[in-house]
């Protein structure tokens, strides 16, 4: 397994800054907290309670709130919004519900400040009634009304328009200040999302984390994933794919950066991901930081292609069908970066890479590099270390 003083060696500054103790002081209570009187007194405290406020607003007059104040009094699609699943279809029957006035779910809105917000759940639904009421969206799919297919707002006969007019919209806002103290905020936040999350799509890991911890390095994030070797290298042709809507490719990028600093993960991987996330929050990023980190990626994934072709992350090995794995993602790429100021070497060394490559998959128990049952702190080091070795072979031949 990677040593502490390897892995130390290779992290940039933005990520041992990290990891540098940052105590917090707070106030002990005397009382026990899992006594009645410790439980009644975090009750009447407020704690682990939030406030909200219910809303209802008429169709038409929530769509012209968008149009005048987009992005001003209700951020759409913040950056840390998922990415959109809903088609033209799935936002007609939304319509088609309304003027059947078939109950719909409220939207979830979070404020961010005094009447601007921020949509925690719902994204899809004020997306679909905003294309419905600026003519953008062409009704197609309809199952109780078939008629209006083929038909936008203004092609609609007075009296649907006026039906569908008069239906409404509830938002549920949750208040910011539901807590005093900023970190139990977060806290409050993640646990409302994932619960009003638990029906209809499910959310991936990323998506949640994309969410809930908005930063200028999730930001960098979706912006990393963006680069054109690194969706080539996951097969990635158009935003229809899976692993795109589902933000598999930016949780990818966020693994890259998490398991450079393997000597800190602790739990699982999920929750050192999340972990990391909230740090990288908490750590401010400057320019020159954003820069260092995007440059570690791209030359990373540079290297990659350029010693293995277009499918780096997929295994020379006949035992493996799909177009990547992560687990042999997170051994190539972390094990690269660890060895960038090798790279011409290992260019010109590429035949032999490749050979060493040939030969991990070789070994009795390769299947390792599958990943399954084994993303704890051993298994991935286990992974990465034989990277590793299999390029000091290389650089030492």
């Amino acid at each position: 397994m990677q040593s502490s003083d390897g892995d130390s060696l290779t992290l940039l500054p933005a990520e041992k800054k990290l990891w540098l103790s940052n105590p917090r002081s707070s106030q002990v209570s005397s009382v026990d907290e899992y006594s009645d009187l410790g439980i009644g007194e975090k009750y009447n405290s407020r704690q682990s309670r939030v406030l909200t406020e219910i809303n209802r607003e008429r169709l038409p007059i929530f769509s012209q709130s968008l149009q005048s104040a987009r992005g001003k009094r209700i951020e759409l699609q913040p950056t840390y919004q998922r990415r959109k699943r809903w088609n033209a279809t799935k936002k007609s029957r939304l319509i088609e519900s309304f003027l059947a006035n078939i109950p719909v779910p409220p939207v979830i809105l979070y404020e961010v400040d005094y009447d601007k917000y921020e949509v925690m759940d719902g994204q899809q639904r004020i997306t679909a009634i905003h294309e419905f009421y600026t003519n953008q969206l062409t009704l197609m799919g309809l199952e109780l009304w078939p008629e209006l297919n083929g038909r936008r707002y203004d092609d609609l006969p007075l009296i649907i328009r006026s039906g569908i007019d008069r239906r409404a919209i509830s938002s549920i806002v949750i208040i910011a200040e539901s807590t005093a103290d900023s970190e139990e905020a977060m806290f409050l936040k993640r646990i409302t999302f994932e619960r009003i999350n638990t029906g209809g799509v499910d959310l991936s890991a990323q998506e949640v984390r994309n969410c809930l911890y908005q930063s200028e390095f999730n930001q960098l994030l979706i912006e990393l994933s963006e680069n054109e070797q690194f969706k080539r290298s996951l097969g990635i042709k158009n935003d229809n794919e899976s692993v795109y809507q589902k933000m598999e490719d930016v949780e990818l990028v966020l693994r890259f950066f998490a398991l450079r600093s393997l000597d800190y993960f602790k739990g699982n991987l999920k929750s050192f991901l999340t972990a990391y996330m909230i740090k990288m929050k908490e750590n401010s990023l400057s320019s020159e930081e954003k820069d260092s980190l995007t440059a570690v990626f791209n030359q990373t994934i540079t290297l990659a292609c350029n010693l293995y072709g277009e499918k780096p992350f997929q295994p020379p090995s006949q035992d493996y069908k799909k177009a990547f794995y992560k687990a042999y993602y997170d051994a190539v790429m972390v094990g690269l970066s660890h060895n960038l100021q090798h790279s011409s070497q290992l260019l010109n060394c590429k035949d032999r890479v490749l050979d060493e490559t040939q030969n991990l998959f070789c070994q009795p128990d390769s299947d390792i590099f599958k990943g399954k049952g084994k993303d704890n702190r051993e298994g991935i080091g286990e992974r990465i270390s034989r990277f590793d070795t299999l390029i000091k072979n290389v650089l030492t031949s």
